[in-house]
């Protein structure tokens, strides 16, 4: 069985496709395997292909020209990066960079296929705005957080959703939240002073959840 074809019913978007579309999807749709760690855009190239992520993470972020940079989103299966929905759209460049987490498995349509299905398609162009919408809610909520919450405060949120334990570094975490590193690590010190957290080599243990997530919402 051709690969694209065993694929394709792990993509709930592809699901319940007429016959003539799904020989369309068959024929065109790219199946795609790459490493963590694998660039698979960058601001400033060319949109080519909507990417149907059926297991692994890509981490989407915007980067400073000073290289610092913070994160936007996760596209993970069942999910739609709406950076590239809406440069295939737009027929716009990349304006954000977007990177493999883990391995990733995904078929790829280019965008003849996609604006195809979403033409002809009822079911393919609502479930796309769906998608569409619920990530840009997220990332509206990411504005009002860098805003309006102090750093400290959305770094102790980050740990406690993550309990019990976070591994990776201390720049990794002021990636994610668009600081610096020296700045984490002097807030990670100081919640280990309050006993809510144990640091180690590339990994951090939460002892206390509830305390960092009713410090991420106190009044200040």
């Amino acid at each position: 069985m051709p690969v694209t074809a065993r694929l394709m019913p792990d993509c709930a978007m592809l699901a319940d496709l007429p016959p003539s579309l799904a020989e369309v999807v068959m024929r065109e749709a790219i199946p795609m395997t790459v490493p963590a760690g694998t660039l698979l855009f960058d601001a400033g190239n060319a949109c080519q292909a909507l990417p149907l992520i059926i297991s692994g993470s890509i981490r989407v972020f915007k980067r400073a020209e000073n290289g610092r940079e913070i994160s936007l989103y996760r596209v993970n299966p069942g999910e739609l990066c709406i950076v590239t929905v809406s440069c295939l759209l737009g027929g716009d460049s990349y304006p954000a960079t977007g990177v493999s987490e883990t391995e990733v498995t995904a078929l790829a349509l280019p965008r003849p296929l996609f604006l195809a299905l979403t033409e002809s398609l009822p079911s393919f162009r609502q479930a796309v705005f769906h998608l569409f919408g619920e990530r840009i809610t997220g990332l509206m909520q990411l504005v009002e957080e860098i805003a309006f919450r102090k750093l400290d405060q959305r770094l102790a949120g980050l740990l406690a959703a993550r309990a019990p334990l976070l591994r990776g570094s201390h720049q990794q975490l002021a990636d994610e939240l668009g600081s610096v590193r020296e700045i984490v690590s002097r807030l990670l010190k100081q919640f280990e002073d309050q006993g809510w957290i144990r640091l180690g080599r590339e990994k951090i243990e939460v002892l206390d959840a509830d305390a960092l997530g009713d410090f991420s919402i106190s009044p200040r």
